[in-house]
């Protein structure tokens, strides 16, 4: 399906002749010949981006500018002024507005189709959503790979696995890349000064973790260690950077991927926080659930040791121990050898509640 532009330009010869190269190139124009009727039409039907004349009779492009944006279902709408105008001023005042481009009168075919190209390519890159998995992240590569200065991206990130309790980086280590795991469960840990672990953080399938010290530019914080046999796909810290770095629109959408794991994050350390223990028993035993349970409905279990439990929770493996008795006799939890199964989930929930 082709991509639907709106040309607003009061010249006919120009209106006619720019519309004629659009259509050539495969795109569905409409076209209107004062900025009045223009955003008219912007406002009645879909349009994929928007190429605007500044000066007009009845209203110019600055207005029509001004009140696409007012309306939601316009302001998100790439687009492009022309002008005969190539002041320093005109081009700032346009852009401080929210206008995407400049195309400066006169210009050829090649310059008009590359500025549309440019625009909504960029366009698609934010409205697209990736899955969290490897051919979500190779899709989004491959898609910021488009733009001019993200060329260099590799073209595959590599694909490791890792056995059980193995490291995959060290806390104290200079990061190497963001990892993003594919398959397995992944806990991130510290140790403090008197050798005590506490986890940081517990991942899952489709989980990005490690570019907190990238984003630093500092040593990692603590290390990352396997749960459970893992798969794990990195992105090299070169193309981390060209990532975040480059391009403002793929920046902002590649952060947009990370963001909502680094607010789960904070939400688990102010409970470690301020919880009592029980509480943070239930919240740690809760917590395994919501990131890792399979089929919903059915009680949870997993295989874990005390000690990790204890450092999920954020208290002595002693205290943990207790009180993991004291929820199996409540007949809240049951416990054979290293698995623990969760047999009364809504008590479970009052209690961290």
């Amino acid at each position: 399906m082709s991509k639907k532009i709106l040309l607003i330009e009061d010249n006919p010869d120009m209106r006619e002749n720019t519309a004629e190269i659009l259509q050539l190139a495969n795109y569905t124009v409409k076209t209107a010949k004062n900025g009045k009727e223009g955003v008219a039409l912007a406002e009645e039907e879909h349009f994929d981006l928007i190429i605007c004349d500044i000066m007009m009779p009845v209203l110019d492009g600055y207005g029509v500018l001004h009140l696409l944006s007012k309306n939601k279902k316009t302001s998100a709408i790439p687009f492009i002024f022309l002008t005969a105008k190539a002041e320093r001023t005109d081009f700032r005042k346009g852009m401080e507005m929210g206008a995407d481009d400049y195309l400066t009168k006169p210009f050829d075919d090649i310059e008009l189709l590359n500025a549309i190209e440019s625009r909504l390519r960029k366009s698609d890159l934010i409205k697209q959503e990736y899955a969290n998995n490897v051919e979500g992240l190779n899709s989004f590569i491959q898609t910021a790979r488009g733009f001019d200065s993200l060329k260099r991206l590799s073209e595959e990130n590599e694909l490791r696995s890792y056995k059980r309790k193995e490291e995959i980086y060290k806390e104290g280590s200079f990061p190497k890349g963001l990892y993003l795991l594919v398959s397995g469960k992944i806990k991130t840990c510290k140790t403090n000064d008197d050798g005590k672990e506490l986890i940081t953080g517990l991942y899952k399938d489709g989980d990005y973790f490690g570019y907190i010290a990238l984003l630093e530019d500092a040593k990692h914080a603590d290390s990352a260690v396997v749960l459970e046999e893992a798969q794990v796909c990195m992105v090299p810290k070169a193309d981390f950077y060209e990532l975040v770095y480059k391009n403002a629109e793929v920046s902002r959408k590649f952060i947009q991927m990370l963001s909502n794991q680094v607010q789960q994050r904070e939400a688990q350390l102010l409970k470690l926080a301020y919880n009592s223990a029980r509480k943070k028993v239930a919240d740690a035993l809760l917590t395994l659930q919501e990131k890792y349970q399979q089929k919903p409905g059915e009680n949870f279990s997993m295989q874990i040791s005390r000690e990790d439990l204890a450092n999920i929770a954020g208290i002595a493996t002693e205290s943990t121990i207790r009180t993991l008795s004291d929820l199996k006799d409540e007949k809240l939890i049951e416990i054979q050898s290293s698995k623990i199964t969760i047999l009364n989930y809504p008590k479970l929930l009052a209690l961290r509640n």
